[in-house]
């Protein structure tokens, strides 16, 4: 969920009136920012506290191992109950009964619902017709309530709790229940960030493989906006549910997502492994609980993997791993925190990581196996053209973006003066001390993040 399309944020049409409410009770951070675009590689440093390439993470399918040091495994350790309902993309098969308690997941029938997506030689922008039926039999309400119910069974005494419930919404395909589907006008939408020069190649070849000049972008943009506030319909039973239970006051609660989505800015939908823009790394992050001061927004850059630190300090709970996160305390407290931080993401894969990309042809990837998956189209552009979804790296400060590509494409933005990233300053004469003090910065901080040593210790000595 990208952070702008929520009123909260300064959307104007938008109504989202539970992160509203949740804003006032808490801390809202202005500019939160993803390590990764992309679902996985997001969450696997959300809690670690470890940028994507500091354990190869980079991939849909690379998830935490039963060795790697996370957020749930410290909590268990500690004595928490960890439960996780939802959606997974984080943690391997086998790390589950490490690291959780217990583990739900109730998948949304979306296509069973909708009619077939079109075939690949028309436009395939994913946006679907309405699903039937009443949006309580949606698989992420199912979830909601898994987490409910746990909230209202616990007793006085029960162990301390870690509740994670991640949503599969919003995201691709672009649908939603009634009245959600259909609660914005697409002829009201505000005009989207255009198609314009001196982007990445792969923005122009998703357009070509969709086919998206044939797509009505607004409407994209409509339903988008209805998925968010069908997950603030959500967000509201959640935070009655905990208020109800009587334990608002001794609970954090933290909201956030993995990443944002194009929804038809630049003329484009979904995300890219590769992508930088705002709307893909900017999400929300509200906050509540002990601690918190009420109503206050904090205008610092921060990283989504900050989570992890600043629910263990809160835990009184010490990390035993390297990580690369920071606390948000002082910012919860209304204090400052690091004002003059830079922020960075990172994505793609090299030429020679085929088994990376999601145009590998492997028997789990199953949206390869023909042109009726909506994924097709992406799986094809990444096997016929590898370098759309080369290496890419960003840095972020206040006020400009650097991003390098390993395939070509890079990208500079004077943030105050395009905001909306449309001109790409990149090579300009005008820029170059900027640029090469972005680069610098970034260098250092690929050489501190390279790789991380464990501070477990291997014995030198030989066997007897």
């Amino acid at each position: 969920m990208r952070a702008e399309t929520l009123s909260v944020y300064g959307h104007a049409s938008v109504k989202t009136p539970n992160y509203d409410r949740l804003a006032r009770g808490g801390v809202t951070f202005e500019q939160c920012h993803v390590q990764n675009t992309v679902c996985s590689p997001s969450r696997c440093s959300l809690i670690t506290g470890q940028y994507v390439h500091s354990m190869g993470h980079r991939t849909l399918w690379n998830l935490i191992k039963p060795y790697e040091h996370n957020l749930f495994g410290y909590l268990r350790e500690a004595g928490y109950d960890v439960r996780i309902y939802g959606k997974n993309d984080m943690l391997a098969a086998e790390s589950i009964p490490l690291f959780t308690d217990e583990f739900h997941q109730m998948r949304p029938a979306v296509r069973a619902n909708h009619e077939s997506v079109q075939p690949l030689q028309e436009c395939n922008d994913f946006l679907f017709k309405p699903i039937n039926g009443n949006y309580r039999e949606h698989g992420d309400y199912a979830n909601l309530k898994a987490g409910m119910d746990f909230i209202r069974s616990r007793k006085s005494g029960d162990k301390p709790f870690m509740l994670f419930l991640p949503l599969t919404f919003p995201h691709c395909p672009y649908t939603a229940h009634e009245p959600f589907y259909s609660m914005y006008d697409e002829n009201c939408i505000a005009p989207l960030r255009p198609v314009c020069g001196k982007k990445p190649d792969y923005h122009g070849l998703i357009r070509s493989y969709r086919n998206l000049e044939k797509s009505n972008l607004k409407k994209i943009q409509a339903v988008y906006m209805g998925m968010i506030s069908f997950t603030d319909a959500l967000l509201g039973e959640l935070m009655d549910c905990i208020g109800e239970s009587g334990i608002a006051d001794d609970t954090m609660l933290f909201v956030s997502s993995d990443h944002g989505d194009y929804a038809g800015d630049y003329g484009l939908v979904e995300k890219w492994p590769s992508g930088c823009e705002d709307v893909l790394t900017r999400v929300p992050l509200l906050v509540s609980g002990p601690g918190c001061r009420k109503g206050c927004r904090s205008n610092e850059q921060v990283e989504l993997f900050d989570i992890m630190p600043t629910i263990l300090e809160n835990a009184g709970i010490k990390t035993r791993h390297t990580h690369y996160a920071r606390s948000l305390a002082p910012q919860l407290a209304g204090k400052p925190g690091d004002p003059e931080r830079a922020v960075f993401c990172e994505g793609g894969y090299n030429n020679n990581e085929f088994h990376c990309n999601e145009g590998c042809d492997r028997e789990s990837r199953g949206f390869m196996k023909g042109p009726t998956n909506v994924y097709y189209p992406k799986g094809m552009q990444q096997r016929e053209h590898r370098d759309s979804v080369g290496r890419a790296s960003m840095i972020r400060t206040l006020t400009k973006k650097l991003v390098l590509r390993t395939y070509g494409g890079n990208e500079l933005y004077d943030l105050r003066e395009d905001p909306l990233e449309l001109n790409n300053v990149y090579g300009e004469k005008s820029y170059s001390g900027i640029q090469a003090g972005l680069e610098r910065r970034m260098l250092d901080w690929y050489i501190a993040t390279s790789d991380s040593v464990p501070e477990e210790e291997d014995p030198r000595g030989l066997p007897d």
